[in-house]
């Protein structure tokens, strides 16, 4: 009876020992899949295509509290395939809290969304948070040339591959020459300076219409519009696909198809679309190089 209960108790205490064997193998095992799987995300990052490659059609970006201004701006980065093929080039962040914290990586994360989504418009809100840790707020009314410029200097600022900054600057900085001359003495000074966005004047002193950009070989690539009035408005994106050529417009959520037309009419003398006035033009060269 000694010896069987000796044997018994041995073999218990070796059943034990590999259980627990096989459960800290079972562990580590587990460790590993968890170390992958942000790392097969971020290899699934690198082959990010711009939205306007989707072959299931244009997304739409969910209102989640007046961000009809963030949203339209979002769809005007994304849209831009040159944009987003700088965006596939960052680097990602190694720790949890610093991709948080990180603009251009949360578009990237929202871009991808956007592609793999079979519904018509996905929810921003991870990028929101990011935002709101640099005092970009929602459920507020935000002007959009302001937003704009904020959202491309977080951009820039947080890439920190000074090549990749580089092609961001020369992507949408506007250079100038601005000159100064003497009325009396006809003395004349040039300065160079860059800018991204420049208020341009649609009539001249005796209200004739000026050159247009198109007419300087630029051409308009996205308009976006508002409704409204300053303190209570809506903003929305008028976007040509720069694969397929057509217009769209993104209102939110709801995405669709626009003539060239429906363009024009945001230039404030039709009431099509609640009476959308073009607020910001984005236009870019038509031979890049």
């Amino acid at each position: 009876m000694g010896q069987r209960s000796g044997r018994q108790e041995r073999s218990k205490k070796l059943e034990l020992a590999l259980s627990e064997t096989v459960m800290a193998e079972a562990n580590v095992q587990n460790s590993k899949e968890e170390a992958k799987e942000p790392k097969a995300k971020d290899q699934r990052l690198t082959s990010v295509f711009g939205v306007a490659d989707l072959k299931n059609g244009a997304i739409g970006l969910y209102n989640i509290g007046q961000s009809c201004c963030l949203n339209s701006l979002l769809q005007v980065f994304l849209m831009n395939i040159h944009f987003t093929g700088i965006l596939r080039r960052i680097t990602v962040p190694p720790r949890a809290v610093q991709k948080r914290k990180n603009v251009p990586y949360q578009m990237l994360l929202l871009l991808e969304e956007m592609q793999c989504s079979k519904q018509k418009a996905v929810s921003p809100v991870d990028l929101a948070h990011c935002l709101s840790v640099y005092k970009v707020k929602l459920f507020v009314q935000h002007d959009a040339a302001q937003l704009f410029l904020t959202l491309w200097n977080l951009i820039k600022r947080q890439m920190k591959n000074p090549e990749l900054a580089g092609k961001l600057s020369d992507l949408y900085t506007i250079c100038v020459q601005e000159q100064v001359a003497c009325q009396k003495c006809l003395f004349e000074t040039k300065r160079n300076s860059s800018m991204l966005t420049l208020p341009l004047p649609v009539l001249d002193a005796n209200s004739h219409m000026l050159k247009t950009l198109a007419a300087w070989q630029y051409e308009l690539f996205a308009v976006v519009a508002h409704s409204g009035s300053t303190n209570c408005g809506h903003y929305c994106a008028y976007i040509r696909s720069l694969t397929e050529c057509k217009w769209y417009c993104f209102n939110d959520s709801e995405v669709c198809q626009v003539s060239w037309d429906d363009v024009k009419c945001t230039y404030g003398h039709s009431n099509l679309h609640w009476g959308q006035t073009a607020y910001l033009l984005i236009y870019m060269k038509k031979h890049p190089q």
